[in-house]
């Protein structure tokens, strides 16, 4: 290799350094550009209704901060009441286990069958108790971070709302020019497939959400319309939120009658298999087709590079980099390779 090879090769992989380095600020970036670009679909509706484009951007900016706000409103009251009302339940709880196990204690005296001491199971639960509020510290502590991150993916969704062009421009500028027609299209095609993925998300929360609202309205569960926000809102994170989402309902069934639980388990299993067997299929197959599997390793892959976030973001990125590869990659360098074989053709 010649010296200008060797430091173009030296260039690119400090380049991928820095990248690397700078990971956690790129993911929100991104954030900030998946969220801009679902919310402009909404500006968009008030800029053809003749709405000028800042003021179509605040005018969806408040009618999501209102949403939003209603929704969070609807929840946390709730989530507060029930959890105090399942700490002071907790006591009478191990009481009436206790009660139980010696009931079953005197019934099965004789059989030489080993009943587990409640109160031996709760000193071992007690350290890692202990641990836990040590831990309540920490998550103070890095909640600051948290919300300094939250403001400045806001701050950047609404500067790239209010003029995308120049951020656009700037980025195609550091591709080389022959090819950057190219990025273009592919830029477009990236934001015809975020906005087509958050349309199927939007589709399949909602129903999740209402689903879930009717059948634990019809078991008689209490606080069935929060426990459907809920479960619509971690719809958005594929095989770990419908999961988180039947823990709350589960546990406020056992404090209303200790028999839903069963039901409202069964009732989350159906709905989840209705979602993934038809819903999905149907819906994202018309708005983005993602296999099963490649979502699956998505999220396992960014959650293990980038964290919480990069969970939250697995199936975003993953649509980006699938219309990359297929562009860049497939399109632009393995369909046009000459002289292969022609069986491969």
């Amino acid at each position: 290799m010649k010296l200008g090879q060797w430091i173009g090769l030296l260039a690119l992989i400090t380049s991928f350094y820095i990248l690397w380095q700078i990971r956690d600020l790129l993911l929100l970036l991104f954030t900030a550009v998946v969220l801009a670009v679902a919310i402009n679909k909404l500006v968009d509706r008030f800029q053809h209704s003749g709405v000028k484009r800042i003021w179509g951007v605040w005018l969806s900016l408040g009618i999501i901060i209102t949403l939003l706000t209603g929704v969070f409103l609807l929840i946390l009251p709730q989530f507060v009441r029930q959890v105090q009302e399942l700490f002071s339940l907790l006591p009478t709880g191990i009481n009436q286990m206790n009660k139980s196990i010696e009931w079953l204690q005197t019934r099965l005296t004789g059989w030489n069958i080993e009943i587990p001491d409640i109160n031996g199971i709760i000193s071992q639960i007690q350290p890692l108790a202990n641990n836990f509020i040590a831990q309540i510290y920490t998550l103070f502590s890095t909640s600051i971070t948290v919300l300094l991150q939250v403001l400045l993916v806001l701050v950047l969704t609404i500067m790239l709302l209010i003029n995308p062009q120049p951020y656009r421009r700037g980025f195609v500028r550091c591709f080389p020019s022959f090819y950057r027609y190219r990025v273009e299209e592919i830029l477009t095609k990236c934001r015809e497939g975020l906005g087509s993925w958050t349309i199927g998300a939007l589709i399949e929360m909602l129903f999740i959400a209402i689903l879930s609202g009717v059948g634990l309205w019809v078991l008689g569960v209490p606080l069935a319309l929060a426990h459907a926000v809920l479960a619509g809102l971690l719809n958005f994170i594929p095989n770990i939120g419908p999961t988180l989402s039947a823990v709350f309902p589960m546990t406020v069934a056992f404090l209303d009658e200790p028999w839903k639980v069963i039901a409202v388990l069964i009732l989350y299993v159906i709905i989840q298999n209705v979602e993934s067997y038809w819903l999905t299929p149907t819906v994202m197959a018309k708005q983005v087709a993602l296999l099963p599997a490649i979502t699956l390793t998505s999220q396992l892959f960014f959650t293990t590079f980038f964290g919480a976030l990069g969970l939250l973001m697995a199936l975003p990125l993953t649509v980006v980099a699938k219309i990359w590869i297929e562009e860049s990659l497939f399109k632009d360098v393995l369909d046009r390779w000459e002289n292969l074989p022609s069986r491969f053709k």
